[in-house]
């Protein structure tokens, strides 16, 4: 975006506060995490509680515990649950599982979906229609790359010749749901149906990267919302309730693969660590709270349509995708479905946006290809006051 970055000194509900004293109401939330704002009470009292008896001890607690059965009471998806440290390490354990499952050993990702910095899926397509990846970052290398295939997100012709040439050899494929790392690429039930058939069909495991749709559109994420069942999930962010955590869950079968069970090894010093795990159960029994996902998601449809109202009176080429409290601000008012369809040139609208709401104190993710995120602690007089610092900053994006 250029200029100096923020220094975050504190935050409180849906408030960040700079090192300079600047107020920002924040549509970041930690990229997603903070569904509940900001130093929410319950939670920083379960932080506070647990570290007081210590913050770790490489080996079982009862709150770990008390995580995974919160989550599989309320998850039709999956059955047995492992907790790790980070999104991207629930990414890298779920890949190692699936291939230890299936004995194959390439995978298939999409463009415009991200999993995390695992060497395997920094990878872009090459040219023509079926190309094995090629890294997109140094120090990996090309025989890392090479046994992961990427195809375009709703493509179903290039997924289908994918699969007819190398579907015997994949392991998994994986998706975020919900692709929210690359613009807001919603994609159509039908497509997701589809693939999951496909994997039927195929032998091949279906892995949902649910690190920010998981819990954020609902409490059993986009699997849930689409009614499709996934083979592995992975989870992130929000279970953590701001602090470190990833997870991957599946069926009582894939997951006896997973050490001391099965061959398929996976640990981590600090999995599971209890402040962690207080953290994300204090998140999640509010998320449980009858009609929390309702007014998280008339609030944020009421904030978009106002956004939506003015630019469209003032016939602005913008558009506000959202899926439940994420949203996203395209600079066109076409569909965008795969990352090819989003316009580079776009990308400096977002930059004058940017820096004319940061001078009105409204902050979001400082890149235009991120999403925004609604929270809980968001009132009605920060969204209106959100609402008009954006139209207003819109008037100078498109003087």
């Amino acid at each position: 975006m250029g200029g100096t970055p923020l220094f975050i000194k504190k935050g409180s509900g849906s408030k960040i506060t700079d090192e300079d004293g600047n107020e920002f109401i924040d549509f970041c939330c930690s990229w997603g995490p903070l569904i509940l704002g900001h130093a929410h009470p319950a939670v920083n009292q379960a932080i506070v509680e647990t570290a007081a008896n210590g913050t770790s001890f490489g080996a079982p607690t009862r709150l770990e515990n008390e995580l995974a059965e919160m989550i599989l009471k309320h998850n039709r998806f999956i059955e047995k649950i492992r907790f790790v440290s980070s999104g991207t390490e629930a990414v890298m354990s779920a890949i190692r599982l699936a291939r230890g499952y299936t004995g194959r050993d390439k995978i298939l990702k999409f463009e415009g979906c991200y999993h995390g910095h695992v060497d395997a899926l920094l990878v872009k397509a090459g040219s023509g229609l079926v190309t094995f990846g090629e890294s997109t970052t140094a120090g990996i290398p090309a025989a890392f790359a090479e046994q992961t295939l990427v195809v375009p997100l709703n493509d179903p012709e290039k997924l289908d010749a994918t699969l007819a040439q190398h579907g015997h050899d994949i392991a998994c494929i994986i998706i975020e749901p919900i692709p929210a790392n690359n613009g807001l690429l919603l994609q159509a039930e039908d497509f997701l149906r589809s693939l999951r058939e496909k994997c039927t069909t195929h032998g091949i495991l279906l892995i949902f990267d649910e690190v920010i749709s998981g819990f954020r559109v609902g409490f059993e994420g986009a699997a849930g919302l689409y009614g499709i069942a996934p083979d592995i999930v992975t989870y992130g962010k929000i279970i953590g309730g701001g602090m470190p955590v990833g997870a991957y869950g599946a069926s009582a079968e894939i997951m006896s693969k997973v050490s001391p069970d099965g061959p398929v090894y996976q640990a981590g010093t600090l999995s599971g660590n209890p402040v962690a795990m207080a953290a994300g159960r204090a998140t999640l029994n509010e998320l449980l709270q009858p009609g929390f996902y309702e007014n998280l998601n008339l609030k944020t449809d009421s904030f978009v349509r106002k956004l939506e109202a003015y630019c469209s009176s003032m016939q602005y080429e913008v558009s506000f995708p959202r899926i439940g409290s994420i949203f996203w601000i395209a600079f066109s008012k076409n569909t965008i479905r795969s990352a090819e369809q989003i316009e580079a040139g776009s990308m400096g609208h977002f930059k004058v946006l940017h820096h004319e709401l940061l001078n009105r104190n409204v902050y979001l993710g400082p890149s235009g290809y991120e999403v925004g995120f609604v929270s809980s602690a968001h009132s009605d007089a920060d969204l209106d006051f959100a609402a008009q610092m954006i139209c207003d900053a819109m008037d100078l994006v498109f003087a």
